[in-house]
């Protein structure tokens, strides 16, 4: 899955908008799920190489739900507020990594990865 490809339309566009939606949610949260919402509706319709990014987007946006429900119960203990810290650098080493492979027109080698 490293090999480079060459677009055979500007779609790629479209997930770079939802990477940087993720980034900006971090400031603004609504803008995360407009940005899943757009994953969703863009999946099927990508050739293969954009799915990967799509299936990776989507899964960054639930897996990172689920950091940030266990985040926020258990930072009524304090310890939450490092799950939280954890999920900020997790997502913003992911959207990095997921906007490099797209400015490379590459796919995501693990799509399904829970970390990095």
């Amino acid at each position: 899955m490293n090999e480079v490809i060459e677009p055979s339309q500007n779609t790629q566009g479209t997930a770079k908008i939802v990477y940087i939606l993720y980034l900006v949610g971090l400031v603004f949260g609504i803008t995360g799920i407009i940005g899943v919402i757009i994953a969703y509706i863009n999946k099927n319709d990508a050739p293969d190489w954009l799915q990967t990014h799509y299936r990776f987007q989507i899964r960054t946006f639930w897996i990172g739900a689920l950091y940030i429900v266990i985040g926020s119960i258990l930072s009524l203990i304090l310890i939450g507020w490092l799950v939280i810290l954890f999920w900020i650098i997790w997502l913003i080493i992911r959207c990095a990594q997921g906007i490099k492979a797209l400015d490379a027109n590459r796919a995501i080698e693990n799509p399904t990865s829970w970390f990095f």
